[in-house]
């Protein structure tokens, strides 16, 4: 079964964005640039809600992601993109597919397809949804060295507590810092 893996850049007060949606404050260099197409290489699809949809697909498609970006805007626009929206009634980047039903069962079954795993990015509210169900299996979450102070947070609406196990950790040269974490009900 593929694994759906969830995976944020966060400040360390917790915000994944800050005002409208703003990013600009996230760390990127060339080594996180390696790390991003090492991950997105090893993917099968990407899971977004509406909100993060709308905003990928208002920037990796246009001339200046290509040309800024070209590697990382060639995966991020062939990737099957998985779309969770009730309000949306169509989706029109490149390998995108509209999901209208229930989040939970569909995800489930799109897990159970074979493939490699899957990463949700952004997509607060449908990560939420996500691990109160169970369907997250890896959380690998950069921590920024900002204190932001406002926007949204990662982790928002857990009616739960959900024990975690650490996996590893990964320092990069900017400052930031990936943790690897899984719910401890999984196997290493």
């Amino acid at each position: 079964m593929r694994k759906v893996i969830l995976f944020n850049l966060m400040t360390l007060d917790g915000y994944f964005e800050g005002p409208n949606h703003n990013i600009d404050w996230h760390h990127v260099d060339a080594e996180f640039n390696e790390f991003a197409i090492e991950q997105v290489s090893s993917t099968d699809g990407l899971i977004f809600g509406r909100v993060t949809y709308e905003l990928m697909a208002t920037y990796w498609p246009t001339p200046e992601a290509i040309q800024s970006d070209p590697i990382i805007a060639d995966w991020m626009n062939k990737l099957p993109k998985y779309v969770f929206s009730r309000t949306l009634e169509r989706v029109e980047w490149t390998n995108s597919r509209l999901v209208t039903g229930d989040a939970v069962v569909e995800l489930r079954q799109i897990k159970s397809q074979p493939g490699r795993d899957l990463f949700i990015f952004g997509s607060a509210d449908l990560s939420t949804t996500l691990i109160q169900n169970d369907l997250i299996d890896e959380y690998r979450v950069i921590i920024n060295p900002l204190l932001l102070g406002k926007g949204t947070p990662l982790f928002k609406g857990l009616k739960d507590p959900i024990s975690l196990q650490h996996i590893k950790t990964r320092m990069f040269r900017n400052g930031n810092v990936l943790l690897y974490y899984q719910p401890v009900n999984r196997a290493v």
